[in-house]
């Protein structure tokens, strides 16, 4: 059953998210068409640079992405309080950036003088921008909207470009997370594109590798600027991973599901899945299965009963 999607993103319960979209023409979103020769591997660089522009707008972080043929993932973060924290001021810039305004807010800008009427009417549009930037449909909306019109001038043609809804998942704890973010960026080796992370082009793992790789000569830890840093538990506005134990754990499961290599399990287990408690069989078929058993919220069996029983329902379709 097709839930509302008020019903699927509740920050109250968790910050972070899965989407995907797809597109439902015959042409791909990118990569070679072979019907018509043609190669659209350039639109990967449209997606990319539009969601990085459009994080830099929102209240709403990329923690990890995959650009594919014909459909693409991103795991974000809502940071609904630094939303709240922004001046009207902030807001009304922060949405200039992507849209035309109101003469009212023009007028405001110029220093004009407003009537107390005006004045309301001001700060009215600044609370409902703000509400629109740390959300997700709007983000969404924006990032799709924009790829169509651009893939439909280069086409020539008109008409639907996406599915019709964009599919987003709850990662309602640490190992969702985890979990979520790591069949993202190995969609290439799953799909049997590429055979090392480093050649997984279009990904946020390829991007944090290559980021690295280039501070290391420079004797600097600075991650990507443009997506949500690793960090630990304690420290705010990361990610609850060390950045080196992310790699190694993608690079272990990567190399037992390749095609090429399936039914190879290494020995050597990655110290995140023993920090965090995780079986490595178990963790093996979480990622295989993270995309054949979709569903709306992923979590342990524990939290997913929890968040079913807070929205009043018995039971949630989920990842456990």
């Amino acid at each position: 059953m097709t839930r509302a999607r008020k019903a699927l993103i509740d920050l109250s319960s968790t910050s972070y998210y899965h989407l995907i979209a797809r597109c439902v023409r015959r042409a791909f979103l990118c990569g070679d068409d072979k019907y018509t020769g043609k190669n659209f591997d350039h639109r990967r660089t449209w997606l990319v640079e539009r969601v990085k522009l459009l994080s830099s707008v929102f209240a709403i972080e990329i923690a990890a992405y995959a650009i594919m043929s014909n459909h693409y993932h991103l795991v974000v973060k809502v940071n609904r309080q630094q939303a709240l924290n922004w001046s009207d001021n902030e807001v009304i810039s922060r949405w200039y950036r992507l849209y035309k305004g109101s003469p009212i807010i023009d007028r405001y800008f110029h220093g004009d003088a407003l009537s107390e009427s005006e004045q309301l009417l001001v700060s009215e549009l600044a609370e409902k921008w703000r509400a629109r930037l740390y959300d997700i449909s709007w983000f969404m909306k924006n990032l799709n909207e924009y790829i169509a019109k651009e893939a439909n001038k280069e086409d020539n043609c008109t008409g639907k470009y996406w599915e019709g809804r964009y599919k987003s998942q709850a990662l309602l704890d640490e190992t969702a997370l985890l979990s979520c973010m790591a069949y993202v960026d190995l969609n290439p080796i799953r799909a049997n594109e590429a055979n090392k992370l480093e050649d997984s082009d279009f990904t946020s793992i390829q991007e944090r590798i290559k980021h690295l790789q280039n501070n290391e000569a420079a004797h600097q830890t600075k991650q990507p600027q443009t997506l949500k840093p690793f960090g630990t538990r304690e420290q705010e506005n990361t990610l609850p991973f060390s950045l080196l134990d992310y790699l190694e754990l993608v690079d272990w499961t990567g190399r037992y599901i390749h095609p090429k290599k399936k039914g190879y399990i290494p020995k050597n287990v990655p110290s995140i899945l023993v920090s965090l408690r995780i079986e490595e069989t178990t963790w093996l078929d979480r990622i295989q299965s993270f995309g054949s058993h979709y569903g709306n919220f992923a979590g342990s069996q524990t939290v997913l009963k929890a968040h079913a029983a807070k929205n009043d329902v018995n039971w949630y379709k989920g990842v456990g």
